[in-house]
């Protein structure tokens, strides 16, 4: 960037990292041809390229005050671009990200929302955007990743270009010719992957990274730093090569150029996690001079301060395109002639990641977000098979079980409590909740009922456990989708009092919960259990209640009930119902083993009888929790 640019920037980069310990964002080649020609037959419709790459949140990319990686190609598209200052991901980690992109629709509002569900939708009401695309006259191209998460279709089916090996990735290249292009082209080097491994030969001064506060200064740390760093360098150099291919086509004037990540990251806690560092994500925007009226701010090489979030792209893609925009989509178009009144927030949400479950909801502004967290009971640092293969995480761990980290790092590893709420411009890394500050209970009040709001009309279909939700769509030969738009099937305001009751914690709320462990829906029958849980031992005067429910109809009111007379200190009859659910079947084997991990101590020799049986140590993307404990306890 220009000399004086360099100075601000510098500048401003001092002033924002005092005393943080990282940066934090500004807020302010033509092989296999069938067409080389770069015009597009002189219509006034422009060719679209989105470049995304995968994992690297804002403090990874440099010309948002990153200084760990350098990104001269994302750089330079900036400087003769727009770069967005609050684009932010909805869900945290790929799978249900990438099923926000293809619908334009929230993932909780399609049941599409936990990783690698792949729960079906009314595909017959639902299009998919390179459809609409398609339909406009574009040729549309994704070689790369698709990992919808949607059954039903295949992911790769709307696409006109899909791949194919030998064949180039740069999917213009296999259009009609003049025909106008949408082209993705996704950029894997710096996938989380790309930080497993041994950490030992970086060529990045460990010494010069800057670490987020809520990571302790261990070597290692340091190291996986300097690891990644070295990704993300390749990923941009990928960016330049894409950008080089467009212009030797001639392509460079008449393309629209997109460059984002797809959420955040990539170090532990930030990847699959709603706070800043997960969700953040760089957006640059290159619009050639002939399409200047679509200019988002006066002149190139400026900043737009406007919320985007992913759930805007699709419907954003096209209206530039001039196609059909169908009522289904949820965002806003930020960019071109139809643009639309900037939201006020942006909604974020995550559900179970692999092999572990969660339930967080998060509404932001530009500046302050709130977090609701209805399994506060889970800490957020819960082993996953697949964060913990990067040595910084189990390093982490480790420090941790020393007894060696403070408040700060080592809260990760800790139960949650029911709210927290951050200000994002003096804390990135959220490690400062400011949820019973007397001066932010306006703007918190606000932003609950903001998310209150959102949840009613996008009908968030989180309210009961996965495979609750599961079982009552199909036992109606529905989808999710549809069933959370019966209110007879799922009154959902119901269901968002029953859970703020529970996350209440607050013991007058106990007869409630007592009288919904009978209710005829087996939602109530959970919040009831979830709320007694959090009462901790203010629920001691509803044991009957609770050994009642070791025998409800639902699994999951019977894990909850359960768990809950074990910290009440009446676990025989408790650890039996777990053992018979273990051995004998569940309809939920996944919440079954997180309970028992969670419980810890009384549940261990469930967990010896389990792995002395035989039973696979192995899960999906690693080690199972069962394998873990083991592990742990050497057996």
């Amino acid at each position: 960037m220009p000399e004086s640019r360099c100075l601000l920037f510098s500048v401003w980069a001092a002033l924002c990292i005092a005393g943080t310990g990282h940066v934090f964002p500004v807020m302010a080649q033509a092989e296999d041809s069938q067409s080389e020609t770069g015009t597009n037959d002189g219509t006034d419709r422009p060719n679209i390229l989105w470049i995304t790459s995968e994992d690297n949140g804002v403090s990874w990319v440099s010309c948002y005050g990153g200084t760990n990686a350098q990104t001269p190609a994302i750089d330079g598209l900036a400087e003769e671009g727009f770069r967005y200052t609050h684009c932010f991901d909805n869900a945290a980690v790929c799978a249900p990200t990438r099923s926000c992109w293809i619908t334009g629709m929230y993932g909780i509002s399609n049941g599409t929302q936990p990783m690698r569900s792949r729960n079906p939708i009314p595909h017959h009401q639902i299009k998919y955007y390179p459809d609409l695309l398609r339909e406009a006259g574009y040729h549309t191209s994704n070689p790369g990743k698709t990992d919808y998460n949607i059954g039903g279709r295949e992911d790769k089916a709307c696409w006109d270009f899909k791949g194919e090996k030998g064949k180039s990735p740069y999917g213009w290249k296999y259009r009609k010719p003049g025909q106008p292009f949408f082209a993705v082209v996704n950029i894997q080097d710096s996938h989380e992957s790309r930080a497993h491994g041994s950490v030992d030969n970086v060529t990045k001064d460990p010494a010069k990274m800057k670490l987020y506060s809520y990571h302790p200064d261990l070597p290692v740390v340091r190291k996986n730093y300097a690891k990644y760093a070295e990704a993300v360098e390749r990923m941009d150099a990928k960016v330049g090569a894409t950008i080089e291919a467009l212009k030797k086509d001639g392509l460079y004037d008449d393309t629209i150029i997109v460059y984002n990540s797809d959420h955040g990251g990539v170090m532990a806690r930030s990847k699959r996690f709603l706070y800043a560092s997960g969700v953040h994500c760089p957006l640059v925007i290159r619009i050639p001079a002939k399409w200047k009226h679509l200019y988002p701010a006066t002149e190139p090489g400026t900043t737009v301060d406007r919320i985007v979030s992913f759930v805007d792209m699709p419907k954003t893609w096209l209206a530039l395109a001039g196609a059909d925009i169908p009522e289904q989509f949820q965002g806003t178009v930020f960019l071109g002639d139809q643009i639309e009144p900037a939201p006020k927030y942006h909604l974020g949400f995550r559900e179970r990641a692999d092999e572990r479950l969660d339930n967080v909801r998060m509404i932001r502004d530009e500046r302050y977000a709130y977090h609701k967290n209805y399994m506060p009971y889970a800490p957020a640092g819960q082993h996953l098979a697949y964060l913990w293969k990067a040595p910084l995480t189990a390093a982490w761990e480790q420090h941790h079980r020393e007894g060696k980290t403070n408040e700060i790092t080592g809260r990760f590893f800790r139960p949650r409590v029911s709210e927290e709420f951050y200000d994002n411009q003096t804390d990135f890394d959220n490690v400062h909740s400011l949820i019973d500050a007397p001066e932010h209970q306006v703007k918190i009040s606000e932003l609950k009922k903001a998310l209150r709001q959102q949840q009613l009309e996008l009908r968030d279909s989180g309210l009961m456990p996965e495979k609750m939700r599961e079982r009552r769509a199909a036992a109606h030969g529905i989808t999710i989708y549809e069933m959370v738009r019966d209110e007879n099937l799922y009154p959902l305001e119901r269901y968002l009092d029953l859970a703020d009751l529970a996350l209440a914690r607050d013991p007058s709320n106990l007869e409630a919960f007592v009288g919904g462990m009978s209710d005829s829906d087996e939602v109530v029958r959970w919040w009831s259990a979830v709320g007694l849980h959090l009462l901790d031992q203010h629920a001691m005067p509803a044991k009957d209640v609770l050994r009642n429910g070791l025998s409800d109809e639902s699994h999951e009111v019977r894990m909850m009930s359960a768990w809950t007379l074990v910290e009440l200190g009446d676990s025989k009859q408790a650890l039996a119902c777990l053992n018979e659910l273990l051995f004998e079947g569940t309809n939920n084997e996944t919440m079954l083993h997180n309970v028992i991990d969670w419980m810890g101590q009384p549940a261990l020799p469930l967990v010896k009888r389990y792995v002395d049986q035989g039973k696979t140590r192995e899960g999906r993307y690693g080690i199972s929790i069962f394998g873990r404990i083991a592990q742990l306890n050497g057996w």
